[in-house]
């Protein structure tokens, strides 16, 4: 599928969640990531069946983006998948990431923090959801040794919203780098989204009222049916 649409920079992209949290929208930081993991999790299973793809590593970072990865291994889990988390560091700010933590725990998926050579041991997928949009370097360790290890896998990976270690708006900041094979751009993709050379481009994130989408002048495909999350460019391979 291929069609123009918006894209969100990484200034804009934070006032626009501000936006959302603000009175005149109303939302609540825990509603905005269960929606945006569940959408990530749905995305996934347009592509990558949990009968091919079972075993799911969750890359977890310690900011929303990471929450977006907890609450996508939850839904995978309920989903028929087997994830499995990678969680070498705790977010200090936002309590309900224990209860987001917790809910996985419950759902039997199990939790590693420091040996991610041995995460990548029978894995199928690979959910990068170590950064986001507010991402700014330096990359710093146990991030940089586990990117640099994602660098040369084989295994197909999945980033949420952006590349781990991607500028927001320039993409890659060196020749290396990771290469998601499929990118679930959350609200509006982010230019980075450009140099994105993947096979599935899926936009997440159905719940942006209407007179937001004008204010910041964003011109996004429709949602199909009852999904949360639309293809933007994408082969089949389930």
């Amino acid at each position: 599928m291929s069609t123009k649409y918006s894209y969100l920079k990484q200034a804009a992209a934070s006032r626009f969640d501000t936006d959302l949290m603000s009175e005149k929208c109303g939302f609540v930081l825990e509603q905005l990531m269960e929606l945006a993991g569940f959408s990530v999790a749905q995305s996934i299973t347009k592509e990558y069946s949990a009968k091919k793809f079972p075993n799911v590593l969750v890359c977890v970072g310690p900011g929303n983006n990471g929450g977006d990865g907890l609450v996508a291994a939850r839904h995978l889990s309920h989903f028929g998948y087997k994830p499995k988390l990678y969680y070498p560091k705790k977010s200090s700010k936002v309590a309900f990431y224990d209860s987001l933590l917790k809910q996985c725990v419950q759902c039997d998926i199990p939790v590693e923090k420091d040996d991610f050579s041995q995460c990548l041991v029978n894995t199928d997928l690979i959910i990068d959801a170590f950064f986001g949009f507010g991402f700014k370097p330096p990359i710093r360790e146990p991030y940089l040794a586990a990117l640099k290890a994602l660098e040369g896998t084989a295994i197909p990976i999945v980033s949420v919203d952006v590349p781990s270690g991607w500028d927001v708006d320039m993409g890659p900041l060196n020749s290396e780098g990771i290469k998601p094979e499929m990118l679930v751009s959350l609200t509006a993709p982010k230019p980075c989204a450009k140099l994105f050379s993947g096979k599935y481009h899926y936009l997440g994130g159905r719940f942006v009222p209407r007179f937001m989408l004008d204010e910041y002048n964003l011109n996004l495909p429709k949602y199909p049916n009852s999904d949360q999350c639309v293809a933007l460019h994408t082969q089949s391979q389930l």
